[in-house]
């Protein structure tokens, strides 16, 4: 006889319909959320000032859907365009600039979450 351990298996499934998600304080919408990664989308962010400097708790990674975006961490510039993925590492200064309409897809880990988190 062998010794065997049980491990808990999460079989549910989530979805998220983004037409119904909550929005944060500067307009991304919050999709699904695990345990250790969420989503969430900026859609149609416009041009304006560049966004404050920030250093998060947590890792982000991108992908611009279209339009286009100046991403600055750490003093580097990098232009983001349809196409382009992205990562912030937790605790880097950064900031964005749109430069054009913007829409793109971010996750982050540990979850940036629609109560308690910041969003960028």
């Amino acid at each position: 006889m062998s010794d065997t351990t049980a491990i808990a298996v999460n079989t549910s499934v989530t979805k998220v319909s983004s037409a119904a998600s909550p929005r944060g304080e500067q307009g991304q919408k919050y999709l699904a959320s695990g345990v250790t990664t969420a989503m969430r989308l900026w859609e149609d962010e416009q041009p304006g000032e560049p966004k404050e400097v920030a250093a998060r708790d947590y890792e982000t990674v991108g992908f611009v859907i279209r339009g286009r975006a100046e991403l600055e961490i750490e003093g580097q510039k990098v232009t983001l365009e349809p196409g382009d993925s992205w990562v912030v590492n937790k605790g880097q200064r950064h900031r964005y600039n749109i430069l054009e309409s913007f829409t793109a897809v971010e996750a982050t880990t540990p979850p940036a979450r629609s109560h308690g988190r910041a969003a960028k």
